[in-house]
Parts: structure tokens; C-alpha cells; sequence
């Protein structure tokens, strides 16, 4: 506290100096603040940390983490906040959300990292768990090895106990009326080969109720051939172990500060958590002719995973994953490889989330950047009618991506925001890894007389169908956000009246959706043009200001309606979902996956059917394969590609690359 009298002895150059020092001090701090939607620095996880264990929490024992992360902040403030000079600022409180389970009770908090304060805590008392965490994952996959019935079922069957790795898996919700955390255990057979998925040890299934450690269930149903180790390495012979060489970054094209991305004409915001993994957020594009930069959108990141096998026999049925939620994207976030997951011009972000008890965990380079030197074409032409001269002209195609891998369990999944000078963002999936298998007596398709709901890729081993469905929220800013969704059909029309022997042409009928109800797609049925529109932003023409979703191959889950996996993830009936929105609607399979019933999430919030036309909206879109395998896909399988793009559509007055 300064007293009064210090400033009766100070001369009118001290009384100036201090109100400059305080001046330059609240600068500062200001500028000190990060981002508000920067993911938690390792500083703020260790703080956090230390506030909930000076709590009665901390008195607690065996407390465990499973969910740290940034609390929401209000969209607002922070379009204010990125919008306004460093002296004009609003403070943005730094605040975590926390899941953590003490005493087999799940708390969630509210951390205010600045005051050092819980400032909510409250317990969740309806259906479904957190994620699981490492530590629980490692216990689960270590208990078979000393069970005696495991022990006996492994001599029965010649094989060696010290060869033997166990995997643990979610198990889905399939009508209990009272659920514990559990998982089941299916193992598998190392011997002369890295590839543990090519051996798997059929016919035994053990379930494990996590919060006691303990197996409950042990079930040998019976035995079949262990698939000979033979053919199944992956491991390239092509790297000669010099995968890491250094990288020469000297000549990118772009910038980052902190989190925060300039490039060509984008500037975007990079950030990373345990959950989704990689977040793009405001992100926005420079007008050249209105000399400014215009919001596209404000955030877009993965949502949810279905991954659902369609084998329903007691060893398999249950293998119906939600990966995102019951995992975490940025959990099975690997390292990458420069020159293999990433080109040598690449520049990389390490991601940093809070571990079991609450510790800082890092993942090096778990994001990398990078220009992409394609060998496509931007846009040419060659004119021949011009009288002087033959013209021609064009622009290679030079790109940004974003990157991302996570490998979960045996697929790995390669995620991509790529940006192009023309406004585009395309977003991609591409799948690989190793297939999920299934032991069989077979070795030839000839001695199969039952239904093995798969593909034959070797001997005595048969390949699971199963989809992957990845579903992405998409919280669109087109100039503003205030935004209507427009399902622009292309119909068919008679050609009548014109006097020429045409018989007919189509034509576009634009239906700006009202409601939830309204927005909800299944692509495929009719042509149509999906668009996102600012209704109060028109160009120089007239025309609505806006951007398209153009979507890879269109793909619904096939599951029935009644089936339990289907009713978690029920909103994968629709690849396209319009909410309002709701900053506590993020994860499209409800916040709490694991062994979830289908009570909250995506298709829950949207039978509301609230008002979406002129709102702030949410695209919902999911993507994705029925994957019936090949032999090719084995022993590891070659990329597959999916994805979809946001394009504009009369955004600019002409086009931006000129």
C-alpha cells in the first residue's frame, strides 16, 4: 500500500515517473497473459495440481486424474479479447477443468489457476466414466500373467507365459442397470515377431473390474491354431534406423508465436489436449481487397470416434470403441518421425497434458507444420482466342498442414488441417496400422462353412470387418457469428416453353434450415449443395457471403437402431448435425463415453430443436469407412484416405489467388 505522505515529499517528475511505471507494469501483465484458448502451459497442470492437493481432495488416497484441460471461457470475451488493443484487453481468469475419481466417486472441478482456488466441485452421479487412464490400462493388461487359470489355459495351449502380451478393452454399455468400470482382456502371442495383433490367443476372455484391480470373469472356451509368426513383421527395412535426422527448417514460409500460426493469407490458433489432440481455433483469412482479416472459424477438432466390430460372438461383441472419449485422441498422441510422419521442412509443437497423478506428461513433436509443395495446380489457363498472342498462365499449389498422429491401440490415425491461399481448408483422415484379428482353424477360403464375419488375410487368420466413423465439430464464424446452414438441392426440372429441343436441365433450390431437426443430412440421397452463410453479410452482387462443406464418401452406421453400441452413438445416423451453439457441447458421444447409455451428447441436445437460423451454429460431420479388409492390408496396412473440405462460396469478391 502506498501512503499518502510519500507523495507530499514527491516532486511532480517522481509523481510522473510512477504513473509511467504503473502504466508499463499493467502492460505488461497484460501482455504476459496467454492466449486464452492456449491449452494449459505445464506451469498451470503443476499448479493445478498443487491447489487440488492442498484441498481435502489431496488428503484422499489414490486420487486419479482423467481429465485436465482448459475451462471453456466464454466466446465472447475472447472475440473481444483478440479483437481488442493490449491496453483495452479484457482479463480472461486462467481456469482448469479437472475429472478426477476419489473413493470411486467422480468429481468434477473448476480450478482457477490465477487465484489459486477451487471454485466448483461437484460430483457426477449419472451413467458413464471417464477415460481410463495409463496407469489403469497397465495394471489391467499385467493381472492374466499371474492368474492361475490364465497360467493353465497358456501351458494347455505349449506357448510361453514370458511371450505373452495382454491388451485391455472398453467394453460398451449392453443394458446393465448397475455398471462399474471394467474392462476386458484379450491376449496375444509375441514369438518372432513384433506384430502382437497377427497372434492372437482365440478363446480366452477375461473381465476386470478397474476400481478394485481385480478379475471377475475368467472364460476358455475353447482352442484354435496359433497363427504362425512367418509374414507378419512390418517394420521397414527402408529407414536403416536413421529416421531422425535433424531437420532443416531454415527456409518455411510461415510463423509461429506461441500457439499462434501466420501464413500466405491465414492466421490461426494451434493448440492441444488430452481428448481431441490437435485444435485449431480463429481462425481467419485476409481479404485483400478489403484489406482485413475475416473469421472463418472459431474452433474445429475431432469429436468422437465409433469404431464397432461386427463379429457379435462372446469374444468380440464388445469391441465397439469411442475412442476420443473413452481413450483420448491426445492420450495416444506418438511422436512423430521427421522425413517419414512429416517432411524435413517441417517445424513441430510438443503437446503437454497432466498424467494419473496429476504430473506434467509431454509428447515431443505431437504436432508438426509444415509446407506442402504438392505438385497440383493452384489454377492455369491457356487461351488461343486472343488475337495478339497465346496466353498461357497458372500457380503451383503450395499448402500449410497441420499434423497430427494417434495411434490407438492397432490403428493409427493421421489427421490433417490443411490450408490453401483460396480460402479452402481441407481436413483429412488417412487410417493405417494393423488390422484387428481373430484366430481361426482355416487356411484356405475353400474350408470355411461358417460365418466368420471377416476377411481370410492369412492362415488361420481371419481380418473383422468393422467401420470407422470420425465425427468433427466444426464452430463456424463465417464474417461473423451469426450463420445459417443452406441445403442447396440440385434438382432436375422439364424444359418447357424455351422453343429448342432440349428436354431438361436442373437448377438449385436453396432451404435455409429453421431448426436442429432440419439440418440433420444423410448424404447420398439427393444432390445437394451444404452451405454455411452469414444472412446479414452480402457481397458487392447480392449474394450471401459463405463457405461449403464438401464431403468425402458419405457413410452412416449400419447398426440397427436398438442396438446398444448404436444407441451410444446415435448421432452417427446423420454424417450432418447443426446445433447452436453451447459451449459445453463438444464431444459428440456425451462428455462421459466409457460404458455411456446414449443419455447425452449430439443426438440428445438436438431433439430440443432449437432455433439455428441467424445463430451461432455448429457443424457436425462425421467420416469415415466400412472397412472390409484385403490381404494387402496385411501384415500392416496401407494408408486409406478420407476427409472433406470447407470452400468458400461467394466469400470473396473474386478469386483471392489473383
Amino acid at each position: 500500500m502506498i501512503k499518502s505522505s510519500m507523495f507530499d515529499k514527491a516532486t511532480p517528475i517522481m509523481i510522473a515517473q510512477f504513473i509511467i511505471l504503473t502504466i508499463f507494469l499493467q502492460i505488461n501483465f497484460i501482455n504476459s497473459l496467454p492466449h486464452p484458448l492456449d491449452p494449459l502451459s505445464p506451469t498451470e497442470i503443476n499448479k493445478t495440481r498443487h491447489i487440488i492437493q492442498q484441498s481435502y481432495l489431496g488428503a484422499i488416497p489414490n486420487i486419479t486424474y482423467h481429465f485436465v484441460d482448459v475451462e471453456e471461457p466464454n466466446k465472447n470475451n475472447v472475440l473481444k479479447w483478440l479483437s481488442s488493443t493490449t491496453k483495452q484487453k479484457p482479463i480472461i481468469p486462467r481456469q482448469a477443468k479437472v475429472v478426477v475419481r476419489a473413493k470411486d466417486e467422480t468429481h468434477e472441478l473448476v480450478v482457477d489457476i490465477t487465484k489459486g482456488s477451487i471454485v466448483s466441485d461437484k460430483i457426477y452421479k449419472g451413467h458413464g466414466y471417464p477415460p481410463f487412464t495409463f496407469n489403469e490400462l497397465f495394471q489391467a493388461s499385467k493381472l492374466p500373467l499371474k492368474y492361475s487359470k490364465f497360467k493353465e489355459s497358456i501351458t494347455k495351449r505349449a506357448l510361453n507365459l514370458s511371450q505373452v502380451s495382454c491388451v485391455p478393452f472398453t467394453i460398451g454399455w449392453y443394458g446393465e442397470k448397475i455398471t462399474r468400470r471394467a474392462l476386458k482382456v484379450s491376449c496375444f502371442y509375441r514369438g518372432k515377431s513384433v506384430n502382437i495383433w497377427a497372434r492372437p490367443i482365440e478363446g480366452i476372455t477375461l473381465l476386470i473390474d478397474v476400481d478394485l484391480m481385480k478379475i471377475t470373469m475368467y472364460n476358455d472356451r475353447y482352442r484354435v491354431p496359433m497363427p504362425k509368426a512367418e509374414g507378419t513383421n512390418f517394420q521397414s527395412s527402408s529407414k536403416n534406423g536413421k529416421i531422425f535426422a535433424t531437420c532443416n527448417i531454415s527456409n518455411i514460409g510461415f510463423t509461429i508465436k506461441d500457439h499462434e500460426v501466420k501464413w500466405a493469407n491465414w492466421a490461426f490458433h494451434v493448440g492441444f489436449n488430452a481428448r481431441a489432440g490437435m485444435i485449431i481455433s480463429t481462425a481467419s483469412i485476409f481479404d485483400d481487397k478489403k484489406q482485413k482479416f475475416r473469421r472463418v472459424m472459431y474452433r474445429g477438432h475431432v469429436s468422437e470416434t465409433f469404431v464397432p466390430y461386427m463379429d457379435p460372438t462372446n469374444e468380440w461383441y464388445f469391441r465397439t470403441f469411442m475412442d476420443v472419449g473413452e481413450f483420448g485422441f491426445g492420450r495416444s498422441a506418438d511422436s512423430l518421425q521427421p522425413k517419414v510422419d512429416c517432411p524435413s521442412n517441417a517445424v513441430y509443437m510438443d503437446g503437454f497434458m497432466a498424467g494419473p497423478n496429476g504430473e506434467v506428461q509431454q509428447v515431443p513433436r505431437a504436432i508438426c507444420i509444415f509446407e506442402r509443395h504438392s505438385g497440383n495446380v493452384a489454377w492455369r489457363h491457356m487461351e488461343i482466342n486472343n488475337p495478339t498472342k497465346l496466353i498461357r498462365d497458372g500457380e503451383a499449389d503450395i499448402t500449410l498442414v497441420v499434423r497430427m498422429i494417434a495411434t490407438v491401440g492397432n490403428y493409427d490415425y493421421v489427421l490433417d488441417w490443411e490450408f490453401l491461399k483460396s480460402g479452402c481448408i481441407k481436413v483429412g483422415v488417412a487410417l493405417t496400422g494393423v488390422l484387428e484379428m481373430k484366430a481361426v482353424p482355416y487356411t484356405h477360403k475353400n474350408q470355411i462353412q461358417e460365418r466368420v464375419f471377416g476377411t481370410l488375410v492369412t492362415e488361420n487368420t481371419i481380418a473383422n470387418f468393422h467401420d470407422h466413423l470420425v465425427t468433427y465439430y466444426l464452430d463456424l464464424d463465417i464474417d461473423d457469428n451469426a450463420n445459417s446452414f443452406i441445403n442447396a438441392k440440385v434438382q432436375k426440372v422439364k424444359a418447357n416453353g424455351f422453343g429448342t429441343p432440349r428436354k431438361s436441365y436442373w437448377t438449385v433450390v436453396k432451404e435455409a434450415a429453421k431448426s436442429e431437426a432440419e439440418a440433420r443430412i444423410r448424404l447420398g440421397l439427393e444432390p445437394a449443395e451444404l452451405l454455411i452463410v452469414n444472412p446479414n453479410k452480402m457481397t458487392r452482387l447480392g449474394n450471401q457471403v459463405g463457405y461449403r462443406l464438401i464431403s468425402g464418401q458419405p457413410i452412416i452406421s449400419l447398426l440397427s437402431d436398438d442396438d446398444y453400441p448404436q444407441r451410444r452413438a446415435s448421432y452417427t445416423k446423420y454424417q450432418v448435425w447443426v446445433t447452436p451453439y453451447n459451449k459445453s457441447e463438444r464431444w459428440a458421444g456425451g462428455f462421459y463415453a466409457d460404458r455411456s447409455r446414449g443419455e447425452d451428447g449430439l443426438a440428445i441436445w438436438s431433439q430440443r430443436n432449437r432455433e439455428i437460423e441467424n445463430r451461432d451454429i455448429v457443424v457436425w460431420h462425421t467420416i469415415g469407412i466400412h472397412h472390409v479388409p484385403y490381404q494387402e492390408d496385411f501384415p500392416v496396412m496401407p494408408t486409406v484416405q478420407g476427409g472433406f473440405e470447407l470452400r468458400p462460396a461467394n466469400f470473396f469478391e473474386s478469386n483471392p489467388l489473383l
